[in-house]
């Protein structure tokens, strides 16, 4: 296992780990989304509370959520880490040469983006994964268990009532927007999966999911807030 470890640890192989991580990361966001999508639904929050359970309590999806902290870290973690490296790497030559190309700075504003990015899922988690976890919410019967359900629909509302909470979760969706469009065009460069023939449908895809995902985020606080 020693070369996978030297592969690992390789400035090729953690941007490997990071093209990997991040495409598992953007494929949960797909189904992330329907589901908060529930929200903008007229009937008090039945549907999103349905779904939070589901999602909470399902042997599969648990591990599958636990999988998804576990590469958010290692997504961070490794972001970090070529961050670091691609600034040494550069050192003196910074010196020699006072300007950089425009197509190195998106790269380079990464590890930045990915710092607001990674505080926001602490504060978005802290706020309401947390507190469903803590069992801090107060139950709600629905039609699709027998059983009450934890209400988290009830301090979703109640933050998307904050305008300042509002507009600091939509300025997030354009940080996560910018970082998506680098990320999702940079993992199949990374992977050797583009290719003359197919790089404009990949570049195109890419701008398709890096503005409609944060958008479709966007959009549920705004809608909250005016129509609620």
């Amino acid at each position: 296992m020693s070369w996978f470890t030297k592969f690992l640890s390789s400035s090729l192989g953690q941007k490997v780990v990071m093209s990997l991580t991040g495409i598992f990361l953007m494929l949960f966001l797909v189904v992330h989304l329907l589901g908060n999508l529930q929200l903008l639904k007229d009937d008090s929050g039945e549907a999103f509370n349905t779904y939070a359970f589901f999602m909470t309590h399902n042997p599969l999806i648990k591990l599958i959520s636990y999988t998804l902290y576990a590469f958010i870290l290692w997504h961070a973690v490794q972001g970090i880490r070529l961050w670091q490296n691609n600034k040494a790497a550069r050192g003196t030559a910074r010196y020699a040469v006072g300007y950089s190309r425009p197509e190195e700075r998106p790269s380079r504003n990464m590890a930045w983006l990915g710092i607001v990015i990674f505080v926001f899922i602490v504060l978005h988690m802290y706020q309401f994964w947390l507190q469903m976890k803590l069992g801090k919410l107060p139950p709600v019967e629905v039609e699709a268990y027998t059983h009450p359900v934890q209400n988290l629909y009830l301090p979703v509302a109640e933050a998307f009532k904050n305008p300042l909470y509002v507009a600091f979760y939509v300025l997030s969706m354009v940080v996560i927007a910018v970082h998506l469009w680098h990320g999702f065009w940079s993992a199949f460069q990374t992977l050797g999966l583009n290719h003359r023939r197919y790089t404009p449908l990949i570049k195109g895809l890419g701008y398709i999911y890096s503005i409609g995902i944060p958008a479709g985020f966007a959009l549920i606080p705004i809608w909250m807030y005016f129509f609620n």
